[in-house]
């Protein structure tokens, strides 16, 4: 064989056999094991994302990411501990490692990614900011609010977003920040402010679950910035990286092959689909590569439901929100949901 070739097949050989070595166990993952719990940041209570009932019981989008999650790693979709926090909260309480995963309705920016020391998974839900305001002002349309005041919370990309729309727009108005989330809604159904901006998918909850008569208040048509939201990690902690990005990713590729909570046990026993067999967990282990066995997306599945039964049940047309899949359709039915191949 001549000598130069023998280094290259050398190196070649010896990336196939790292490509194909199981993962080994990151200190977060060892960390939740141990526990028996994955600690899970979440919203002080929006509706549809995260928000506890009477008796306690987490329910939204972001909640069932986290029970997926502990599905896959524990076994259990309700080996989760729940930690409400507020916008200012949020980041510290993930870098000083209190929670494994932040799963807190969070935009992906630039600015997030690149100087917080975290990474952000999959996105769960394609949004943008919006207004809501009473129908008494008879306005409609946000370039019709000079010098209004506009009420937010502080610390949120919701804050700087309203502000350079306006710059941009030539349009003065007065807003008003407040802490907590809470506090900003209510001091706009109050009567303080004459609009209140965030997301629209939060101003469909408020408008349904908070406002005094949800026929009084209109949200506004003018999106005003992308919000593509995700959970987030801690850098540095590449398997535990791998588990937050792939287990919702294959909850988007369940729905988009037809695998639900209702069918997945029959498929598991009958499915010669590959890409079905992958993800019930009778076809290729994938699960040795992220650190698991090879049931964790059957488990994930089997305990929240794919992508689609997720949304319906916490924002669409099942929830109190009502929202339309819009935007978080998959790929292949117009939206923007496009699941990274699990193969």
């Amino acid at each position: 064989m001549n000598s130069r070739i023998r280094p290259a097949l050398a190196a070649v050989a010896a990336i196939l056999a790292f490509a194909a070595a199981p993962a080994f166990a990151g200190k977060t993952l060892d960390a939740v094991k141990q526990r028996g719990t994955v600690k899970c940041g979440v919203t002080n209570g929006v509706a549809g994302f995260s928000a506890p009932d009477t008796q306690g019981n987490w329910s939204g989008l972001d909640v069932d990411t986290c029970r997926a999650i502990a599905a896959a790693v524990l076994g259990d979709g309700k080996k989760v501990e729940f930690v409400p926090l507020n916008s200012q909260q949020r980041f510290s309480a993930l870098q000083a490692g209190e929670i494994d995963i932040l799963a807190r309705n969070t935009t992906w920016t630039l600015t997030r990614d690149a100087s917080l020391g975290f990474h952000f998974t999959t996105i769960t839900y394609y949004d943008g900011q919006g207004f809501l305001v009473p129908k008494k002002l008879k306005v409609t349309s946000a370039k019709q609010l000079k010098n209004a005041t506009i009420c937010t919370q502080a610390g949120t990309t919701n804050e700087k977003n309203v502000a350079d729309w306006f710059k941009a727009q030539n349009i003065p108005v007065k807003t008003v920040v407040f802490e907590s989330f809470e506090a900003s809604f209510k001091a706009f159904f109050a009567g303080r402010c004459q609009a209140f901006t965030t997301d629209t998918s939060a101003l469909a909850g408020l408008r349904n679950k908070e406002a005094p008569n949800p026929d009084d208040y209109v949200i506004l048509p003018e999106l005003i910035s992308k919000e593509p939201l995700a959970p987030l990690v801690r850098r540095g902690d590449d398997e535990w990286f791998a588990i937050a990005k792939w287990v919702p990713n294959a909850l988007i590729e369940a729905e988009e092959f037809g695998i639900t909570q209702a069918n997945i046990d029959e498929l598991k026993a009958s499915s010669k689909d590959p890409a079905q067999q992958r993800l019930v967990g009778s076809g290729d282990d994938l699960g040795k590569l992220l650190g698991l066995d090879k049931d964790w997306s059957y488990r994930a599945i089997k305990a929240v439901g794919n992508y689609g039964e997720m949304f319906e049940r916490n924002v669409g047309p099942k929830s109190v929100l009502k929202l339309p899949r819009g935007s978080n359709n998959l790929w292949n039915k117009g939206g923007l949901m496009y699941g990274l191949p699990v193969r």
